[in-house]
C-alpha cells in the first residue's frame, strides 16, 4: 500500500509539471519571424545594450497579462535590437490552452521595471499582442510567431491636453 501511494504521489506530481506550457522568448527564429527592437520608427537605430531591458508578458486573457520570467538586457554590437533568447515557463495557463503573451522593453533611465518607465510616460516600447498555444516538454518550446518589430515611443499628448493648450495660446494672444 505504501509503495502505490508513493507511485500515485509521483504521478500527480509528474503530471502537475506538464500542465505548464513553455514559449520561446526571442525577438528572432530563423525561418519564421525576424523582430529586432529600435530606439525610434524613422532612424532604423536598433536598441543596443544593458541600458535596456525587454520582458515576455503572458496570461490567460487579454487583460491578464502579467510578467513571466526575469527582464533580459538587450545584446550589443551586430545583434543590437535583440536579447538572448530563453524558454519561459507560462505558470497561469494550462499547456493545451492559448496563451496571450507580449513583449515589453524599456530604457532603464526611464524606470526600473516596464510599468516604473510607463509611469514616466517615456522611454518604453511595446509589440502586438500574440495568441499562441505553448507546448509541453519534451517538444521544443513555442515560437512567438507573429511578433514584429516595434520601437520606443514617443507619447503623443491626448486630445484635452492639445485643446488646453491651444486656448492657453489663444488666451494669451488675445490679452495682447
Amino acid at each position: 500500500m505504501k509503495k502505490a501511494l508513493v507511485i500515485l504521489g509521483s504521478m500527480m506530481v509528474a503530471v502537475g509539471a506538464f500542465a505548464q506550457g513553455q514559449v520561446n522568448f526571442a525577438a528572432r527564429v530563423v525561418g519564421v519571424y525576424d523582430a529586432p527592437v529600435f530606439l525610434n520608427a524613422v532612424g532604423g537605430i536598433k536598441v543596443d545594450g544593458p541600458f535596456y531591458m525587454v520582458q515576455l508578458y503572458a496570461g490567460a486573457t487579454l487583460t491578464s497579462l502579467a510578467p513571466v520570467g526575469a527582464a533580459l538586457p538587450f545584446r550589443t554590437g551586430a545583434a543590437a535590437g535583440y536579447w538572448s533568447a530563453e524558454a519561459r515557463t507560462i505558470n497561469t495557463v494550462d499547456a493545451s490552452g492559448i496563451a496571450f503573451v507580449q513583449v515589453r522593453a524599456w530604457a532603464i533611465a526611464a524606470g526600473s521595471t516596464y510599468e516604473a518607465a510607463l509611469s514616466s510616460g517615456s522611454g518604453f516600447g511595446v509589440a502586438n499582442i500574440l495568441r499562441v498555444m505553448p507546448t509541453v516538454a519534451p517538444d521544443l518550446p513555442a515560437t512567438l510567431a507573429g511578433l514584429t518589430s516595434f520601437s520606443f515611443g514617443i507619447p503623443e499628448p491626448s486630445i484635452m491636453a492639445l485643446g488646453a493648450l491651444g486656448g492657453l495660446a489663444l488666451l494669451l494672444h488675445r490679452r495682447k
